[in-house]
C-alpha cells in the first residue's frame, strides 16, 4: 500500500502548519505570561512556584486561557496561506495581550483594584476572580472579532 504523493504532499504541508502555529501560540503564551508578571509583585513564577499565590495563579492563567482562545479563532478563521495565516494570528495574539493590560490599567485607575496589592495576599480574593474573568472575556471578544 502507497500513499498518493498528492496526499503525502497535503499531509507534510499541514504538519508544518501546525508546528508552525503551535510554536507562535507558544511565542504569544510566553508574551502573555509577561504582561501578567509585568502587573505582580515579584517575578510571576516564583510567585506561583514558591509563594503558591492562588491571585497570581488565577491571573496568569486566565491570560493564557484568553491569549489560546485568541490563536485558536485567528487560525479558524484564516483561510490564507501559511504565512499570511501566521501574521495575522501575531497580530491579532498582540492586540488581545494589548487588550488585557488596558483592562488591568483600568482595574487599577477606575475600578480601584490594585493588581499588586490583590497578588500579595494569600488568599483568593474577590477581585482577582473578576479580573480573571475580565482577562477571558477580553479574549473572546478578540476571538469573536476575528471570527
Amino acid at each position: 500500500m502507497s500513499l498518493d504523493s498528492a496526499f503525502a504532499e497535503i499531509l507534510g504541508q499541514n504538519v508544518l502548519a501546525i508546528l508552525a502555529y503551535a510554536a507562535l501560540g507558544l511565542v504569544l503564551f510566553v508574551i502573555g505570561f509577561y504582561v501578567v508578571d509585568l502587573a505582580t509583585p515579584g517575578r510571576l513564577v516564583s510567585v506561583i512556584r514558591h509563594d503558591r499565590n492562588p491571585n497570581a495563579t488565577l491571573l496568569a492563567g486566565a491570560g493564557m486561557v484568553a491569549v489560546g482562545v485568541i490563536v485558536s479563532a485567528s487560525i479558524f478563521a484564516t483561510d490564507a496561506v501559511l504565512l499570511e495565516g501566521l501574521l495575522a494570528t501575531a497580530v491579532y495574539g498582540v492586540v488581545g495581550i494589548v487588550g488585557q493590560v488596558v483592562a488591568m490599567l483600568v482595574f487599577d485607575l477606575i475600578i480601584g483594584f490594585k493588581i499588586k496589592e490583590l497578588c500579595r495576599e494569600t488568599t483568593l480574593q474577590p477581585g482577582t476572580w473578576l479580573l480573571a474573568v475580565t482577562h477571558v472575556m477580553i479574549g473572546l471578544v478578540t476571538a469573536l472579532a476575528v471570527i
